[in-house]
């Protein structure tokens, strides 16, 4: 019996100790699998807070005469659902319950790095809340940022408006300075950046491009300042350049200032574009200058611009400064100079506007009609100073600079190929690889009618055009011009027919007489303007040429035709010979594969191919409104667009002079119905002109 009570004990204890062992997943027989010990040693999460067994989660163990197997064993342990973790390694199995891992922690060089967190499932191994705490790394103190970034990150998200009055532009840098993490564009180490000396040195001399530095004011980066000021300044210059930049690429006055017939599809550059330009520039100050016109024409312009401004005046003496006036007693750093220039007597360095002085004044405004008084004003200063040539011609030299910004920056095509025609100049000339390629004179607008100034393409040519007037031409010449003679447009071979909605059209068919000659130059435009034939030639005779109602005449059309064809069709042999004999009754369109870009300018400066600088009238009045608007009260914002209506080709209906013959009726004005019963009959609408069109 005895025997059989200790059998019973025996197996409860073994029992026992398979459990605990299984549950510190360490195993505690020689007789258990490797792989059992692992498995039995899984780490569970700590909502499972599962506690030992007790005596009674194995009593129907020990009532068991026969000893459980190991698979039962693990199948009565509760397991929580799974953490999904990797398998242990045996590296990872250890803990205070064997003798073997006593030995590992005695011995340093044999213990495996602490786990983050003790086992949930074993209570014993826990430490208490306290000693969580005690036990964990005191918490990393908070990383302090940078004062700079703080600040300038509090200019952006507070002041930025005062600073920048543009919408888009403020919207721009404030998306560039939040992906730059708010870290300053300008400043290093608390000062300004070699980049930020290399802008602002640059922006001093911008007068060398035709702008004006005091326009570009640029901040003083105050080394040792605080970040508040510092932020600031790194802001107002990064708005400082976008304002250059603008100027610099389209213009200090947009061409809708200047008149309404102006006219550029181009808009001014993205300021997001501009600020990553500048943050990637290994040269600030090639990149500024990059974003001035790359043409020759203007790089000719900018180096006169440097030589008038570097000439003394026509009498070739030093030029007196302007400054207040100067009388008797008063001391001034011009006096020596004035001296010298009259020959008054005294000392020659005495800076004092003596009686010696103020005598030698008197005589020279005597002798050049001025008023008496012995006082140096601005009026004797300037006849002491005699004509200045380049103070006028400055002012033209600028204003053609600032329309060269108007431009775009690729002239040509693909092959590149363009035409510029100069209106002041009256010429024409085509360019290939930017150099001249042929030339000939033109007619131009009158000033009452001027010839647009714009940028388009040129797409076809049309030979035996019919000339559909203008309705400007047609209601304010034609009309009056049949009150007074019902015959003229028969006797100018023109046909006239009156539209069903009582409008007027009048056309010229093709022919010798027409007034677009044989040839015209399409380039499809809001003024509806073109280049054409003439059959005036004797008009390319004159100087002066401007006597168009606005479209452009070629002195020689079929030279040009031939020219602009062998670019844009040169395996097809468009010589002059092949195009005079398409001349007849028939219009006959030729389609250009590849458009060739016109620029229709007005260049009043230019330099010819001596290097000689050319001054030409200002026929319309241009470089006028131009420098009015840089040097006057709207500089602030003249660079900004004004609305200009689109030209209005409206044919309102009117009532013909009586007599006047159409196309349709032998004779136009009141009937006895119409006078009887008012209004008219329907007319048919202007026939439709035939062509045919040479494409491919």
């Amino acid at each position: 019996m005895r025997r059989l009570r200790f059998d019973s004990l025996l197996l409860a204890a073994s029992a026992l100790a398979i459990i605990f062992t299984a549950m510190n997943g360490l195993p505690a027989a020689a007789g258990l699998v490797e792989d059992k010990a692992i498995t039995a040693a899984i780490p569970l999460p700590e909502p499972a807070d599962v506690p030992p067994p007790s005596a009674a989660d194995v009593a129907d163990v020990t009532s068991s005469r026969s000893p459980p197997t190991p698979i039962e064993i693990e199948l009565r342990v509760p397991l929580p659902d799974s953490a999904d973790l990797p398998p242990p390694s045996l590296e990872d199995v250890g803990g205070p319950a064997t003798a073997a891992n006593d030995r590992k922690a005695a011995d340093p060089a044999l213990v495996a790095p602490a786990p983050a967190e003790p086992a949930a499932h074993d209570p014993a191994a826990q430490p208490s809340a306290v000693g969580d705490l005690a036990a964990q790394p005191p918490a990393a103190a908070p990383v302090e940022e940078n004062p700079m970034v703080v600040a300038v990150r509090e200019f952006v998200g507070t002041k930025l408006a005062r600073f920048v009055e543009r919408k888009n532009e403020r919207a721009a840098i404030e998306t560039f300075y939040v992906k730059r993490g708010f870290a300053p564009l300008w400043i290093e180490n608390g000062e300004a950046s070699e980049r930020a000396k290399a802008a602002i040195g640059y922006l001093a001399a911008v007068d060398a491009e035709g702008l004006e530095p005091a326009d570009y004011p640029t901040p003083v980066f105050s080394s040792g300042a605080e970040p508040a000021a510092l932020a600031e300044a790194d802001i107002r210059m990064t708005a400082v350049v976008l304002n250059y930049a603008r100027h610099a690429q389209t213009g200090r006055v947009h061409w809708t200032r200047v008149s309404a017939d102006v006219f550029y599809g181009h808009s001014t550059p993205e300021p997001a574009d501009v600020l990553a330009k500048i943050a990637d520039a290994s040269d600030i100050g090639v990149t500024l200058a990059g974003f001035n016109p790359p043409h020759a024409g203007y790089k000719a312009l900018k180096a006169k611009l440097a030589e008038l401004r570097g000439q003394k005046a026509d009498t070739g003496s030093a030029r007196i400064a302007d400054g207040p006036a100067l009388k008797i007693g008063m001391h001034d750093n011009r006096v020596p100079l004035v001296r010298a220039r009259l020959g008054a007597t005294g000392n020659p360095h005495d800076t004092t506007y003596d009686q010696e002085v103020a005598e030698a004044v008197k005589k020279f405004q005597h002798q050049h009609k001025l008023k008496v008084t012995g006082t140096l004003n601005a009026a004797t200063i300037e006849a002491m100073n005699g004509r200045r040539r380049s103070g006028r011609d400055i002012d033209i030299v600028l204003a053609n600079m600032e329309r060269w910004r108007w431009l775009p920056r690729e002239l040509g095509n693909a092959s590149r190929a363009y035409v510029v025609l100069n209106i002041p100049d009256f010429t024409l000339r085509v360019y290939r690889d930017d150099a001249v390629y042929w030339q000939t004179r033109v007619v131009v607008g009158k000033p009452q009618t001027p010839t647009p100034i714009l940028t388009e393409t040129m797409k076809y040519i049309t030979v035996n055009p019919t000339w559909n007037v203008p309705p400007s031409i047609v209601y304010n010449e034609y009309l009056p011009a049949l009150q007074q003679d019902p015959t003229v447009l028969q006797r100018m071979g023109l046909r006239l027919s009156q539209n069903r909605d009582g409008s007027i059209h009048i056309s010229q068919p093709p022919g010798d007489r027409n007034a677009l000659g044989r040839i015209r130059f399409n380039f499809p435009n809001r003024f509806l303007v073109y280049q054409h034939d003439t059959p005036d030639k004797h008009l390319f005779a004159h100087d002066r040429r401007a006597y168009s109602h606005g479209c452009m005449r070629v002195q020689d059309p079929v030279r040009y035709a031939e020219i602009i064809l062998s670019i844009a069709r040169p395996n097809e042999s468009y010589s002059q010979d092949r195009i005079r004999r398409m001349f007849g009754t028939a219009e006959q369109d030729i389609q250009l594969p590849t458009p060739i870009p016109v620029h229709i300018t007005y260049q009043t400066a230019f330099v010819d191919d001596a290097g000689k600088l050319q001054i030409r009238e200002d026929i319309y009045g241009r470089d006028t409104r131009l420098m009015a608007a840089v040097k006057g009260e709207e500089r602030r914002f003249a660079d900004l667009a004004v609305d200009r209506p689109k030209p209005s080709y409206a044919r309102p209906a009117v009532r013909l002079p009586y007599g006047v013959g159409t196309n349709e009726s032998y004779a136009s004005g009141p009937s006895f119905f119409e006078m009887l019963f008012g209004g008219a009959p329907a007319r048919p609408a202007a026939p439709v002109n035939q062509r045919r069109t040479f494409s491919r």
